[in-house]
């Protein structure tokens, strides 16, 4: 049965009214913006941390990558292992050194808390010299502090910066116990010419000189740590 030239006229009207299947350019990008301003593509959006995160993630694999092009993977590993060796060797030779020596290094230029640079055979010398010229007070006070630094260079008597002369005397005495009367009297005569003003004379030089003579001479017993 045919259709009516009325029922054909609505059928034209009604396919008229539905969109087109295929759309043109700039319906389907009408379409596509529409699409993507839905709520749930925002919950779908990577944040900036995200963003953040995965740049220094893929740069780090791509630095230790031994695969990269050039073999520049392997390369960087070892160029941080030498950096990392050379840092740790200079904090060694920087702040490494043993305290003991450190302590040693910071007491030598000291004796009896004035600086004293000189080694016992130069102080010797000094004292022998200030002798010829009867400069007793001087003499005594170098020989002895000769006699200090003797004991100190043969590692026996370690005085500390503020040790008195007393107290390296009775150091001295317990590591050379024969000398120990010398040493006593010595140490008075220094004090008594370093510290109460009393005149030198060539008798308390020579008592000074043989003590030091004797204590040279002689083996000790033991180190001995003075207690200032």
């Amino acid at each position: 049965m045919g259709l009516t030239p009325g029922a054909v006229r609505t059928l034209a009207r009604a396919s008229d009214a539905v969109p087109p299947l295929t759309p043109d350019g700039d319906e389907a990008r009408r379409w596509a913006e529409q699409e993507l301003s839905d709520p749930a593509y925002d919950i779908a959006e990577p944040t900036p941390f995200d963003r953040i995160a995965r740049a220094v993630g893929d740069f780090i694999a791509s630095v230790l990558n031994p695969d990269l092009s050039g073999g520049w993977g392997s390369t960087f590993a070892l160029v941080a292992a030498v950096v990392v060796t050379v840092v740790i060797v200079a904090a060694f030779l920087l702040w490494g050194v043993p305290r003991a020596t450190r302590r040693a290094a910071a007491r030598t230029p000291l004796l009896f808390g004035e600086a004293e640079h000189r080694s016992a055979a130069e102080l010797r010398a000094a004292a022998a010299q200030r002798a010829g010229a009867s400069d007793w007070d001087a003499a005594i006070v170098l020989r002895f502090r000769a006699l200090a630094r003797g004991c100190l260079e043969r590692g026996v008597v370690d005085p500390p910066p503020g040790a008195t002369v007393h107290a390296f005397a009775r150091a001295a005495g317990a590591a050379f116990p024969a000398q120990e009367p010398r040493l006593e009297a010595a140490a008075t005569a220094f004090d008594d010419v370093r510290y109460l003003r009393l005149p030198g004379t060539e008798a308390l030089y020579r008592l000074v000189e043989s003590a030091d003579d004797a204590v040279t001479a002689a083996r000790p017993v033991a180190h001995e740590e003075v207690v200032a």
